[in-house]
């Protein structure tokens, strides 16, 4: 009876071991698909907010909490199954749908900055007429949550292809991790951000002079953030995407491009043996983005005569 029970708990014990592994597997998979997914992450992040701009505060949590939810399933309930049948069946497709979201976030990232440049004026658009309205809302929830799903097959790709080397459950178990830390993270803190106003204007009602300071303050400094916010954002969609069509063309061998990348950044690293890790991931993401600004740029320019085109064709007629 004694030598059964300690079979028993040496078996238990094993298990329990080999459990422990298997959670260190996961959680090793998911914090670097995670750290490969943060380009994406800040672009997420720096897009949402705008979507609550023009509503009152007391709808501005509950429409977060929507987007939210709708991102979540995006993420768990049709790109998670997605990208486990595609790792089963399809892995040699990962790269080119890779390929594709980046192309696609480098030509956002380029419309935004073309926009910028020339001006774009949405206080004439439509949507922007009634603001209150519970349709009007269930159309920027509806739209914010359309932008979500291109940026979160993004994530869940990228995260795909750090993991594609474990086993099924570990693969599917990371995933769904990374989907929902990510989703937790980058609605936490938008909700903070278009809060922060809020709790400056609560500060700066408070009879305490430093407090009020710091409330002021707070209210002055959020439109610069928000500001920064997407300029960060473009920046990490352009050198993100960019960095994702860089990749695929090394792993097609197609093109010099990625070795001139390379080799610049060898180079400066070089120059600068100080900061050689810096330097060389910067010189990098230049590269990276310079590649994503001009294929964005294409995308935009084919989309603008496709436009211009089925216009005239529709004055003709």
């Amino acid at each position: 009876m004694a030598s059964g029970l300690v079979a028993l708990l040496d078996d238990v014990a094993g298990i329990t071991r080999l459990a422990a592994a298997s959670l260190d597997d996961i959680a090793g998979a998911a914090g670097k698909a995670g750290v490969k997914a943060a380009g994406v992450v800040v672009d997420d992040t720096a897009v949402t907010p705008r979507y609550v701009t023009g509503f009152t505060p007391d709808r501005e949590l509950p429409i977060i909490w929507r987007i939210a939810l709708g991102s979540l399933r995006n993420k768990l309930l049709i790109l998670l199954p997605a990208a486990i049948a595609l790792s089963a069946f399809a892995p040699w497709a990962v790269t080119p749908l890779l390929m594709i979201g980046g192309a696609y976030l480098a030509f956002e990232a380029t419309e935004k900055i073309i926009e910028a440049v020339i001006g774009h004026d949405v206080d004439n658009e439509p949507e922007h007429l009634a603001l209150e309205s519970a349709e009007i809302e269930k159309q920027k929830v509806s739209g914010a949550i359309r932008t979500d799903f291109i940026l979160s097959a993004e994530i869940m790709a990228i995260a795909l292809a750090e993991v594609s080397d474990l086993t099924l459950v570990i693969r599917s178990v990371a995933l769904a991790a990374v989907a929902i830390g990510i989703t937790v993270a980058v609605y936490g803190v938008v909700a903070l951000i278009v809060k922060m106003d809020d709790v400056g204007l609560h500060l700066a009602q408070r009879s305490i002079g430093a407090v009020r300071a710091l409330g002021r303050g707070m209210v002055k400094a959020m439109p610069v953030v928000m500001r920064w916010l997407g300029t960060i954002g473009t920046a990490a969609m352009l050198w993100v995407g960019g960095g994702i069509l860089v990749h695929g063309l090394h792993e097609f061998h197609f093109s010099p491009i990625p070795e001139w990348i390379d080799r610049a950044a060898q180079a400066a690293g070089a120059a600068l043996p100080f900061a050689r890790g810096a330097i060389e991931w910067i010189v990098n993401a230049l590269g990276a983005a310079i590649v994503g600004a001009v294929i964005g740029g294409v995308i935009v320019g084919m989309i603008h005569l496709w436009k211009h085109r089925r216009g005239t064709a529709a004055e003709a007629h």
